[in-house]
């Protein structure tokens, strides 16, 4: 039987392990993303780990791991130790829908990672080449529509915000296009202007630079409003089509299993970092508009999205195999 001197011993072992750790954060940090560079969560990513660099005084270093639709960054992150130092930048895209689509997702959106805060959302822009005769959205569902499976549009994977918003479009529109899937948004954008593609359904962020310069044509957002940044684009359900009203948002995930404290060291550190001014207009000048808030909050709204779109992924027939 244990003697009392042995069973107070044994009581302050976790205190003593717990002593022994060091603070978070104690080393380089390393924020994975799911998609090519050049595309709206790389963008993002990229500006919020200059940031962060200053919060936490570590480097921040972005690593880009591709394939899967998002997923194989997520999954890299879910089998690190959760111990704060491997984060990925998430969106609905590689968190929500891509896994819903799959017939064996290689991770539980709910289960194995654990989301930190929503750090930015971001309507997507239909946009055409500028040499494409579509110069509206009713120009381009005229096209569609003379040609049934003539016109073909981008994403950034089977089952992607890009893919799901060109797929309920088609839904409303009685119009039928194809699809090709690109690994990001960098590519498709190139390819897009040059006119390889004839349409895509893409963040803000990513074209709007484009669209600035002249290579792309914004034909219209898919928000309920429309932009600060495209004032003179119309939303899609004003072009014609009710009801229409989708954004990306962008979130940072952790491994299953992290300290609560360091899952509030992370919200601490990006609501922080939002709460600059001078950083928020960088990302709205980017196309991004902060979001912030809770690691509860980021947890339901994940719920949230993954009930919305397992109906529209059902709806849309959309399988991964």
């Amino acid at each position: 039987m244990p003697t009392r001197r042995g069973l107070a011993a044994a009581a302050l072992l976790p205190f003593a392990a717990r002593a022994q750790e060091p603070a978070f954060p104690a080393r380089p940090i390393a924020m994975t993303v799911g998609f090519a560079p050049g595309g709206g969560t790389d963008i993002l990513a990229r500006l919020l780990a200059a940031r962060l660099v200053e919060e936490f005084g570590q480097p921040v270093a972005v690593e880009n791991r591709t394939g899967g639709g998002g997923t194989i960054a997520v999954v890299a992150t879910a089998r690190s130790r959760p111990d704060g130092h491997a984060v990925t930048m998430g969106t609905v895209s590689n968190n929500v829908q891509v896994p819903l689509a799959m017939r064996a997702p290689p991770f539980d959106p709910l289960r194995d990672v654990t989301p930190l805060v929503q750090v930015a959302a971001v309507p997507m822009v239909v946009t055409v080449p500028t040499a494409s005769p579509a110069q509206d959205l009713a120009g381009l569902v005229a096209l569609a529509k003379a040609s049934p499976g003539r016109l073909n549009f981008a994403s950034n994977g089977v089952g992607t915000s890009q893919h799901l918003a060109a797929e309920l479009f088609m839904l409303a529109t009685g119009t039928r296009m194809v699809h090709v899937p690109y690994r990001g948004s960098g590519q498709v954008v190139i390819d897009l202007a040059a006119g390889v593609v004839d349409v895509n359904f893409d963040t803000l962020s990513s074209v709007l630079p484009h669209i600035r310069a002249g290579r792309l044509r914004g034909l219209a957002v898919t928000t309920a409003a429309r932009s600060d940044q495209l004032p003179g684009v119309p939303t899609v359900m004003e072009s014609g089509v009710p009801g229409y009203d989708l954004n990306v948002w962008y979130m940072l995930f952790g491994p299953a299993g992290m300290p609560e404290a360091v899952v509030q060291g992370w919200a601490g550190a990006v609501n922080q970092a939002l709460a600059d001014p001078a950083f928020r207009a960088r990302l709205l000048e980017a196309g991004f508009e902060a979001a912030g808030g809770t690691p509860a909050a980021a947890a339901a709204l994940v719920r949230a999205e993954i009930a919305r779109y397992g109906e529209v992924i059902r709806r849309a027939d959309i399988r991964l195999d």
